[in-house]
């Protein structure tokens, strides 16, 4: 995504939100609009209640003032929970005062519960869990209600002392619990948002940039192979094969991890073509040397990748490093950028040290003599 901020003086307020790949526009829509409204509530039992636990949720607001002689208590409210995808209504009566909010909210992650079902997990502020530890120690054995948005969306039984660390169970789905997640890290914020404006730029808006940009990839990928064959001969076979692997081998990781190929991402994986082939550029030169030497041709082989390594790794990880600064620190089209160019380095590295070197074991293992390389 590319967040960033927009308009000066008493338009300075504005966010442009950037979102490619995103095929359901309304949910996202839905995301950004509802931050919600988490609270920890105590259920407030009737009089002559003695069986905390088995306490459950009435059918009626009239039950539940019924139970309560007609009159609830002045610090009690009563709450709906909307049950069965909403073909079901139930009512608890719970306290006004919510000692735990959603900015008392560190953290929420989709978690796994104990038989496997979506779960949301969450982290309290020191401050919040060490009040949240004294309540559910004083109220161990009682149902306390979670409320999104008023409305309790599970009321589990304290079964023990809950500190900072504590779990929301519901008959989550994974895309339902990561939804919460979002809206309880957006609930915890002080600041609400409205859609000013809503823009979808679909791919005939688009084909001019993406058809550049593979054009582009593709004619770096047809010089590099015309000088790799012009200047090495038949080894500069080697250093193409190597290269396609390599290319082969990004865009599958790109497509394992989901990831959307944008027009930065196009220009890393651009530069990753003639970084693909600069290791063996060195390779190839080391090898060149060894033979001027003198040396057979498994020897040099073996010199040229083993004097060529240090530098190959040196040159690597330094532009891996400034890589991995830019994905950290860097926004939008930068990451996006970034992370085309760290999968890129990773790969070529992997195809010249041992895709290059196993082809060129191989056609020394089946020819002998100073004709078994052209290079």
């Amino acid at each position: 995504p590319n967040i960033q901020r927009q308009g000066f003086g008493p338009d300075a307020d504005r966010i442009l939100i950037q979102l490619p790949g995103i095929e359901d526009p309304e949910r996202v829509m839905d995301v950004l609009k509802t931050p919600a409204f988490l609270e920890w509530k105590l259920v407030t039992y009737p009089p002559g209640v003695t069986d905390f636990e088995g306490f459950q949720a009435l059918p009626t607001r009239e039950a539940v003032l019924n139970v309560f002689g007609g009159t609830l208590p002045s610090d009690t409210t009563i709450a709906t929970e909307v049950r069965q995808g909403g073909s079901i209504e139930v009512f608890w009566p719970v306290k006004k005062a919510s000692p735990i909010k959603g900015n008392d909210l560190k953290n929420a992650s989709v978690g796994q519960g104990q038989f496997g079902e979506a779960v949301v997990d969450f982290l309290l502020t020191p401050k919040a869990g060490r009040v949240f530890e004294g309540i559910t120690q004083a109220n161990t054995k009682r149902h306390m209600a979670i409320l999104l948005d008023s409305v309790v969306i599970s009321a589990p039984v304290i079964q023990s002392v809950i500190a900072d660390r504590g779990q929301i169970t519901s008959n989550f789905t994974v895309q339902t619990a990561r939804d919460l997640v979002l809206q309880l890290k957006s609930g915890a914020l002080p600041a609400s948002m409205d859609i000013l404006e809503q823009r979808t730029v679909g791919p005939s808006l688009g084909i001019d940039s993406i058809r550049q940009g593979v054009l582009a990839a593709l004619l770096g990928v047809v010089l590099v192979m015309g000088f790799m064959l012009l200047y090495y001969r038949l080894s500069g076979i080697n250093a193409i094969v190597a290269l396609l692997m390599n290319l082969v081998l990004v865009l599958a990781i790109m497509a394992y991890a989901d990831a959307t190929l944008t027009l930065p991402g196009i220009a890393g994986f651009i530069l990753t073509i003639g970084m693909a082939v600069d290791a063996n550029v060195l390779i190839f030169e080391r090898i060149r040397e060894e033979i001027r030497n003198g040396k057979s041709v498994r020897a040099s082989v073996e010199g040229g990748f083993g004097k060529a390594f240090s530098a190959i790794v040196d040159s690597n990880v330094t532009t891996l490093i400034a890589a991995v600064f830019l994905f950290q620190y860097g926004t939008g089209p930068i990451r996006g950028f970034a992370v085309t160019l760290i999968v890129g380095i990773l790969s070529s590295m992997f195809t010249a040290l041992f895709v290059s070197r196993t082809i060129f074991a191989a056609v020394v293992a089946r020819k002998t003599g100073t004709d078994a390389l052209s290079i």
